[in-house]
This record gives structure tokens, sequence and C-alpha cells, in this order.
């Protein structure tokens, strides 16, 4: 017998999507995201192409144009994007690559050695993505042009993505070769369309830096007068690991290069490595490959870091370094205070997914392997004194481990698996559902009781933090994993610290840090911040880390009856809002710190998932990244001021 509310399904409920259709549907898996992360992806993968015709041989400048009306332009003067006829798709070359995905000249190895494109999508899938896109092409003494707009399609007889608005026309003359691809991020796409100066100059600082002789450039005309910024490098990785080191001790004063080349079968690879050795307690790896971060790593840096302590450990040896009996340092402790630059051009990288983050080649990790272990065998045997130097920093280090690993364990066996060890320092909420459960440590003693009495007890914790934690970027291991305040907050998140760190022992979803909006507040915030990313970087990576924006202003007026009319302001924009929704009469109350609030308006503002305002802490750029936790935090202060006169607003 057969039910008959039960919904039929059949041929006519497929749906099949057709042309640039996927990436509009699915933008995350080709672009990773949405977000601003995802919108600077677009301009990478436009750029990536232009770098590879540069890195190939091809051409030596390439620029990109921030324009007033938000659209962004990228030229190179490379050979220019094929505009010839298919033989077979009878399109040309120009609207092949920008409307197929799959399509590109990096399939093979005939006309690039090496490239970042892998897929041949990344000029689709900004056309997919875009309002409009043109493309103009310089070659064969012609100037080309095609243009493409989310528009109608007379075939499928719909609006569809990328779709072409024009044939490819000969517009002029010119003397110049390569391309200029113009594009307008779609709003209906991207959570927003503001693309960040700072993101881009990283980049192509970056770039400069591994790609020396050749020339970029970056002009933004979304300001009354224009801005315009040049990059170069003469020295290459040497000027990169100088810029990284900025704000650290180094503890010799010529850095470590070496390179090399291998070729397995049919696979070429050429690989570069810089290496400076500082008095920070942390690593520090940069790896690249075919110009593009791999954030991830993967085996080139698996690769580089086995060869590196296997020269190490053997020189160790014969520099009778470590004693008998001994335990001798491991991989980990060698690399503590380490800055490293580790790329590699291979002709068939084997990307993990689309935004090619981590690299999967063995013959990658073999190559590195090999040059790493064999060119530092070499330095070593000619800077036996500093290598030495080096060497007992990695003993003081395997040492420094075992200790901690001994304090952690007697922490262990103190604590057990209980709470009780937190019963009046902090308000642990009621469920365990690790998925929905928050964290929230709140500045103050006044501000926590008010957060305790605000919060959802059921899946809210609160954490008074006493004033300010210490600065940990300045600190010795042991005095950080000794802090009384970390210790519990350690304790309650679950997950252990640095290489200890497991995520799957993480107690929460959320880790949110509540702070007043004044400079303390604003300074609390970034000691929290800085202890997680050099501790507990995957809270960061795997997207638990939050900023909770509690509101600057009250605009409220009562009404008749004596009923308060209120609205909430975040920010200076803001307030202007709020007087014209109150009107006349209105009262502003500023709030100088959470304590002022009382918990119903702590609730409403800051807490209430409905209602509240987070920011997620992210990390977009590693290199960056490094680079400020270092400079803001660490021990050198010319640095710090020359980037506070270069950016602060006195």
């Amino acid at each position: 017998m057969v039910d008959k509310n039960v919904q039929s399904y059949d041929v006519t409920d497929l749906t099949s999507l057709e042309k640039l259709e996927p990436v509009r549907i699915r933008p995350g898996m080709y672009i990773g995201s949405t977000g601003s992360k995802g919108l600077h992806h677009c301009i990478w993968e436009i750029l990536d192409n232009a770098i590879d015709e540069i890195s190939n041989g091809y051409g030596d400048k390439a620029t990109i144009i921030l324009n007033d009306d938000k659209s962004v332009t990228i030229m190179d003067n490379g050979r220019g994007i094929p505009t010839g006829l298919h033989p077979i798709k009878k399109k040309s070359g120009v609207e092949m690559v920008f409307t197929e995905l799959h399509t590109g000249g990096k399939f093979n190895n005939k006309n690039y050695k090496t490239s970042g494109g892998l897929h041949g999508v990344g000029a689709a899938v900004v056309n997919a993505l875009s309002k409009w896109l043109e493309v103009e092409v310089y070659q064969n003494g012609n100037i080309y042009r095609q243009t493409f707009e989310y528009a109608y399609d007379k075939e499928l007889k719909r609006d569809m993505p990328g779709t072409p608005t024009s044939k490819l026309e000969i517009i002029g003359k010119t003397k110049e070769t390569g391309s200029k691809i113009s594009f307008m991020a779609d709003k209906d796409v991207f959570s927003t369309i503001d693309f960040k100066f700072d993101v881009i100059d990283e980049r192509l600082q970056e770039l400069a830096f591994q790609n020396k002789g050749i020339r970029l450039e970056l002009i933004d005309r979304r300001k009354e007068e224009a801005v315009k910024k040049e990059y170069f490098s003469e020295r290459g990785l040497l000027d990169f690991i100088e810029y990284l080191n900025e704000s650290k001790s180094p503890l010799h004063s010529n850095p470590i290069i070496f390179e090399g080349e291998k070729v397995i079968g049919e696979l070429s690879m050429y690989g570069e490595v810089c290496i400076q050795f500082t008095d920070s307690t942390t690593e520090y790896i940069a790896s690249y490959v075919n110009n593009i971060p791999t954030t991830e790593a993967g085996t080139h840096e698996t690769g580089f870091k086995t060869g590196m302590t296997r020269a190490f450990k053997e020189w160790a040896k014969k520099l009778n370094l470590i004693k008998e009996k001994e335990k001798e340092f491991e991989g980990d402790d060698l690399r503590e205070g380490i800055t490293s630059i580790v790329r590699i051009k291979i002709s068939n990288p084997m990307f993990e997914g689309q935004t090619k983050t981590k690299l999967g080649n063995n013959e990658a990790y073999t190559m590195m392997n090999e040059i790493t272990y064999t060119k530092l065998c070499e330095w070593i045997e000619d800077n036996k004194e500093t290598a030495t130097l080096i060497i007992n920093n990695a003993q003081d280090a395997a040492a420094r481990r075992e200790k901690i690993k001994k304090i952690n364990e007697a922490e262990k066996k103190k604590i057990g698996k209980g709470t009780a060890p937190l019963a009046g320092k902090i308000a642990v909420c009621t469920l365990k559902d690790k998925n929905v459960n928050e964290f929230i440590v709140v500045e103050g003693d006044s501000a926590g009781g008010s957060a305790k009495q605000a919060r959802d007890r059921r899946f809210q914790s609160i954490m008074p933090s006493k004033g300010k934690i210490m600065n940990t970027e300045k600190q010795k291991l042991e005095n950080v994993l000794a802090s009384e305040e970390l210790k519990i907050f350690n304790t309650a998140i679950g997950t252990g610290t640095l290489d200890n760190y497991k995520e799957e022992d993480l107690k929460y979803d959320k880790i949110i840090i509540m702070s007043d909006a004044d400079v303390d507040g604003y300074h609390i915030r970034t000691l929290w911040i800085t202890y997680i990313y050099r501790y507990m970087r995957p809270l960061i990576n795997n997207g638990h880390l939050y900023i909770a924006m509690p509101p600057l202003y009250k605009v409220y007026k009562k009404d008749k009856g004596g009923r308060e009319n209120i609205v909430y302001a975040y920010s200076n924009e803001e307030l202007e809002d709020a007087k014209k929704k109150i009107g006349k009469g209105f009262i502003i109350q500023r709030y100088k710190g959470l304590g002022e609030m009382n918990p119903d308006q702590l609730w409403e503002t800051t807490l209430n998932p409905e209602t509240r305002t987070l920011h997620k802490v992210t990390i977009e750029d590693v290199s960056k990244a490094e680079k400020m936790v270092s400079l803001l935090m660490g021990d050198i202060v010319e640095p710090r001021k020359n980037y506070m006169y270069k950016y602060g607003e006195f």
C-alpha cells in the first residue's frame, strides 16, 4: 500500500547546474569563503596568473589598481591570454578561460615550467562571482577586449553568471604585450566588496621578496589623492627574513641561505631556503609553493624539518656536544626561535583543495630533505661556533621541555578530570555540549560579577580576568606556564598548549574575550590574543576565538508612561543614527566600562546570541600576523615606535 502523503521523487526533481552556476551556488568550494578572505582570493586568482607569466620569464611587472567604484584592475606585461580561435570549441582563448572551468595552459609543462594555477578554474571563478568583468589583451600589435556580466543567456534563456556580453573585438593598436582584467565583485555573493589596502600590500611585498628583480605596483584610487606603492627586492629571501625579524634579536648576523634543483621522472623541482635563529621562544616557518603561501604546510615543509634535524643531530655527535646518557634534542627543540622561509617551484604541484594551502607531492619531501641535509652539513662545517650555539640552545630547550612535561603531568594528577579546581574562579555552565558552550573571559571582577548574573548559565561560562595578564611575547616559556591565571584558563579550555594541544579535548565552541571599549580594555584584549596566538593557535585557525563588542553609548528617551525607548550604539557613526531614531529630547549615556551596565543591559547588548555583535579573530596573512605580533608585543622598541609614527593618528 502506497502512502499518498509521501512526496514523490522522480527525474523531474533533478537539477543540472550549467556553465558557471556551480561556482555561484557553492562559492566556498572554490575560494574558501564569501567574506573578506574569499573576496581577496579573487585578486590572488588573477594575480597568480600574472606572476606565473613573470616567474616563467615572460614580462617583469604586474599592477593592481583599486578603482574608486570598488572594482579592481590587475595588469601584467606578459604574453597575454591567447586570443586565437580554438579549432574544436570555436571560441577565443579569452572566452574559454573566463567561461569554462578547468580550461588553461597549465595542465602540461609546455607553456609553464612551474605555476601557481593548477585546476584551470581561477579566471572563470572570478568571472562567475563578479557583477561584471572586462578583459583587455595586448597581443599581435592589437588591443583586444571582451566583456562579461551576470546577464541573460540566450542559449539557456535565463540569467547566468559570467555571460559574454560582447565578442572578443579589436579596439586599437599597441606595441605592448600583456593582459588587463577589471572586475566588480558581486555584493549579492560577498558580505563585503571593500578590498583592504593592507592585505594586498602585504601579499605584494611577499611576492617581491620571493621573485627578486620583478616590479610590482599597487595603486589605490578610492581616496581624493591616489596612493601608489611599488615593490622590488634585490636580495630576495635575505630581504624577506630581515623584514620578518625586524622586531626580533637574531643569534647570528648572516642568515643561512641555500638552494637546489632535482628532477624525478617528468617532475622538475627547485627549492630555496633562508634560516635565521633568534632569541624568541617560538618558531616561525613561512612556506610557499610556486609563490603561493601554503599556510597548512605540506611535504616540502616536512622534508625541510626532517633534513634540518638530521644535519644538526649528526653534527652534535661529531662535535661531542651531547654527553652520554643525556637526552637528545628533538626537531621542535632545535626550531625554537627559528625564522625560516621555505619555497619551492614544482612543475606539477598536487595541492589539497582549490585554495592551495597544503602540498601533497612526496617528491617534494624527498628533495627538500636531501637538499636541506646536504647544505646544512656544509654550513655547519664552515660555521662550527654558531652551530654549537644553536645546538646548545636546542639542548636547553629539550631540558625545559622535559621540565614542563613533568609540571604538566603533576598538574593533571592534582586536577583530575573534575571542575573542582575551578570552583570560585570560574562560573561553569551546566551543559556539557562542546558544540554550543561558550567560554567568556571578562575584564575585571566588577564586570565579571555582572556577567555571571547576566549570562545564560546553561551554555555560558564566565572567567573574570584580574587586570592584565603577562605579555607572553616577552616571557620565557616556564614563566608563562607557571602563571596562575593562565593555568586556570588552560584547565577550563581543556586542550593543552603548544605541541600538547588537542582539538578533541576542547570543551567550548566559542572562546570570547570581553573587555571595556577603552585603551586598557584594548590592551587586555591584545594580551589575551597574543597568548592564544603563541600557545593555542589552533583556537584561531579553527575559528573558535571571538571578541565581544559591547556598546559605546546608550541613547534613550522616556515616553509618557515612564518607559524607556532605547537604542544602543557601537560606534560614533551608529550614535548619529541612534539620535535620529530616538528623536528630540534624547539622552546619551557613554559607557566607560562593562561594570557600568546592569545584568539586563549586559545580556541584551553583549551576551545574547540573538542581539550581540561578535568579531571572529582570523589569520588572513600568516607572515603579517607573525610580524605584527613580534612588532607590537616584542622587546625591540624602535620598529614599534616607527610603526606608531607612521600609522598613529595624533
